[in-house]
């Protein structure tokens, strides 16, 4: 059984990369391609580069009242968290971008991890994932699906005018090109007129934001996709015949990985080594994290930095959510294409 376990985290550190499987099997992260035996330090770096959101403690109550921690409850939130904070980076600072320890870091991702600060004004903190989720049924404190965190998500994109995502949410295994493309080149539907989405300003991140991009939005050529897809790989156990198929998801350049895991278990996997899927486990609790005034804070508690977490394919729940991030057309294009050749289970 090869599953690191959560309770020996601390245990680990880059000195114990030689924990990763010694194999020539090609390592999966993400759309990128690794060797275990000769680029261990490039696996441990791009590992580490990922956002890793976890339970945190002592936070603002959420709802004014609400829990002050998530811990028990919030895991499939922060995963939801980790796919569309992989979404931003790609985004704002670009697939190969690596994070350095104890530097100064670019503006861009401090707005990044600015988004996610467990406050209830931040675009995507676990105050706004809670609170959204009231609306598809969940009671705050109450476990989440892989659906209902994408949907979740893809309502609260609507507020955030600094990335101007488009998020779509494939429903029923179905993937409508021409759906998408009316949602990252809106002005190719002009029944629709320029903003679909009317909602008075509201304090977000710290700044006056509108609910929907407006007329610089509208020169665009393509919104940047954040494409989720529920899907059930299975009844109680995930089939076989989805093993090949979801590998190939992790292979594809636009990859954001996989939402999933066990049933009140959730992990956010970010690729492959053989069969055994690579991911972060958000099952660790830390104290919540206050920017000080000039937006620096420790950010090291948002980095994962020990070999990754492992676990046989077979042991993954069938109901997942794979994510995709295409920032122009040919990347959706190319998607499409790569998609067609994914064989058939």
């Amino acid at each position: 059984h090869y599953k690191v376990c959560s309770q020996y985290r601390s245990q680990f550190s880059f000195s114990l990369i030689e924990d990763f499987p010694e194999t020539s099997e090609p390592v999966w992260i993400l759309g990128q391609q690794f060797s275990a035996l000769t680029e261990k330090d490039e696996i441990l770096a791009d590992v580490t580069s990922r956002l890793w959101f976890t339970y945190r403690k002592n936070f603002q109550p959420i709802g004014g009242t609400g829990p002050t921690s998530d811990t028990g409850w919030g895991c499939m939130l922060r995963c939801g968290q980790m796919i569309l904070g992989q979404a931003l980076i790609c985004r704002h600072l670009g697939r190969d971008w690596r994070w350095s320890p104890g530097q100064r870091q670019r503006a861009e991702y401090i707005n990044i991890l600015n988004a996610f600060i467990d406050k209830k004004d931040s675009y995507y903190s676990i105050h706004q994932i809670a609170q959204m989720g009231v609306g598809e049924g969940k009671s705050i404190g109450q476990w989440y699906g892989p659906n209902t965190v994408a949907q979740v998500l893809k309502k609260l994109a609507v507020f955030d005018s600094w990335s101007r995502l488009a998020v779509h949410v494939a429903m029923d295994n179905t993937v409508v090109i021409e759906e998408i493309k009316r949602l990252c080149m809106p002005w190719l539907d002009f029944d629709r007129g320029a903003c679909a989405v009317s909602e008075e300003p509201r304090e977000m991140n710290g700044d006056l934001e509108g609910a929907c991009a407006l007329a610089e939005e509208e020169t665009a050529l393509w919104k940047p996709l954040v494409l989720l897809i529920p899907l059930r790989l299975g009844l109680s156990d995930i089939n076989e015949a989805y093993i090949e198929p979801l590998k190939q998801c992790f292979m594809m350049p636009q990859s954001l990985g996989v939402i999933g895991g066990k049933p009140n278990s959730a992990h956010y996997f970010i690729g492959f080594v053989g069969d055994e899927l690579i991911y972060l486990d958000p099952h660790t609790t830390q104290p919540a994290v206050d920017p000080n005034e000039d937006e620096q804070f420790p950010d090291d508690s948002y980095h994962c930095q020990h070999p990754p977490c492992r676990m046989h394919i077979c042991e993954l729940d069938p109901s997942i959510a794979a994510g995709f991030f295409c920032q122009t057309e040919d990347d959706f294009d190319d998607w499409c294409a790569q998609i067609r050749k994914v064989p058939k289970p």
